[in-house]
């Protein structure tokens, strides 16, 4: 499955963002979706996951603040991002976990800064 994530971009501290994993054929079957990031000169880590049947999981560190989603008749995931930090800035990539295989989409860069 390709998968193009949009919605990032620059935002101020205590703002919020929508994040937004389009794939290009039906998500329903898929085990799970993901979001992960990747700070400058830091390991990818997972942000954020929710599976077929809808569970969802999430970093300690955006608990309470993000919220992942799925809308299966639009083929597309959904990252909520609120109170966001400047720790939060990163790349933003959106992950699919299937049978058939893993697949990455392109990246998205959110920017926390005043």
């Amino acid at each position: 499955v390709q998968l193009v994530e949009s919605g990032g971009g620059l935002v101020q501290p205590g703002g919020s963002l929508r994040l937004a994993c389009a794939a290009s054929r039906s998500i329903f079957n898929i085990n799970a979706m993901m979001w992960y990031r990747q700070a400058p000169g830091k390991q990818r880590e997972l942000v954020a996951e929710i599976t077929s049947g809808g569970g969802t999981n999430y970093a300690d560190s955006v608990k309470g603040r993000f919220t992942i989603s799925r809308d299966n008749a639009k083929n597309t995931v959904y990252l909520q991002m609120n109170s966001l930090k400047p720790d939060d800035t990163a790349v933003y990539y959106c992950k699919a976990d299937e049978v058939r295989g893993t697949s990455w989409g392109q990246g998205t860069q959110v920017t926390v800064s005043s």
